[in-house]
């Protein structure tokens, strides 16, 4: 019974044809949420954690529950199925990953599979699948080979770059959340880590001043390294204050008042969730934003390019994960050209 099982494969029926420009994208869509009732959302089983899916087309994905799964482990069997012998002629298939997170999951209830049983989409389904706004960049003009030429973390360097394109558009900083895996502890699942910091804030101001210098650039990105270190470490205070925010509704005491802030208000609400998913697999990850106006970006930095996804919600007329897309991509090159400009003395 498919109810029974530990994952589903979904086998789904053709997608209406698009453009070469934004293939990636709408494939990305489809294996979110299917497309929609007329198309593969009823072949959709979000009570499992796991589903494989393949289109007509080739195209493939894997749609995993956050709730009971990580995505280091996921990409390792993704990784793991791809590296495989093939029985016969390899093809080549754009894998894809998706993450459900609270705002994007359950959309449909029963799947086509199950003979004999009522194919239901929730009225909301349409306007959800709507709303949503993805959109799957790959940048071509470098990837992690660049950043290590120069003795500097990819991770890091990418995250400037998010800083950077974010002020450009906003004129202003935000809270970001970027995810530290705290895998080296017994039971270990996440903290955060905070990308914007002083050090980020005044390289993002300075950044497009001719008196910029470089060592405003490497500051920033060693200061984000050190805070990633002592995040995996266990040193990050995100999930200590949720749990302290959580012991006392389990008590029934009254709310300490750091949590009915506005500072902690502010700082809670992440207007870039991020998050950097390596694989060898040439793939990327994609999930929906955590806050109404707000963008989810997912990367995997392959040696000579770097796979983004970007998402955003429609109904948010400040978000478009396009213009984002396009913002990103320019401050890449806008880093690489200042490190270019000012070498490294070799010594």
């Amino acid at each position: 019974m498919p109810w029974r099982s530990i994952f589903t494969v979904c086998l789904d029926a053709p997608m209406p044809r698009v453009s070469e420009d934004v293939y990636r994208s709408h494939v990305a869509g489809q294996m979110l949420h299917g497309g929609g009732s007329r198309l593969n959302s009823g072949n959709r089983w979000f009570d499992k954690t796991l589903q494989f899916i393949v289109a007509e087309d080739g195209s493939c994905g894997l749609v995993y529950e956050h709730a009971a799964a990580e995505g280091p482990p996921i990409v390792t069997l993704l990784d793991y199925v791809i590296d495989s012998p093939a029985p016969s002629q390899a093809l080549q298939l754009e894998w894809l990953l998706c993450q459900l997170s609270h705002d994007t999951q359950t959309l449909c209830g029963v799947g086509r599979g199950c003979r004999g049983l009522p194919l239901t989409c929730p009225s909301h389904t349409p306007s959800m699948i709507q709303d949503l706004d993805i959109t799957v960049m790959v940048f071509h003009h470098f990837g992690k080979d660049f950043p290590k030429s120069e003795k500097l973390s990819p991770d890091a360097f990418i995250q400037m770059a998010l800083q950077l394109a974010y002020y450009r558009i906003y004129r202003q900083a935000c809270a970001t959340y970027e995810s530290a895996s705290l895998r080296m502890f017994h039971l270990g699942r996440t903290d955060t880590i905070r990308s914007a910091s002083m050090d980020s804030l005044a390289f993002v101001k300075a950044m497009d001043d001719s008196s910029i210098t470089v060592e405003l650039l490497r500051k920033a990105v060693q200061a984000h390294r050190g805070y990633t270190d002592r995040a995996i470490r266990g040193e990050a205070f995100d999930r200590h204050l949720l749990g302290l925010k959580l012991q006392a509704i389990e008590d029934l005491v009254s709310m300490p008042d750091i949590f009915m802030d506005t500072s902690y208000a502010i700082a809670m609400h992440f207007h870039l969730s991020t998050s950097q998913v390596p694989s060898k697999t040439d793939c990327v990850m994609f999930f929906g934003p955590v806050v109404p106006d707000g963008y989810g970006v997912c990367y995997n930095p392959m040696e000579a390019h770097i796979n983004f996804s970007l998402s955003a919600y429609n109904s948010c007329a400040e978000t478009n994960a396009a213009r984002l897309a396009h913002y990103l991509e320019k401050a890449l090159l806008d880093m690489r050209a200042l490190l270019q400009s000012h070498p490294r003395a070799k010594l």
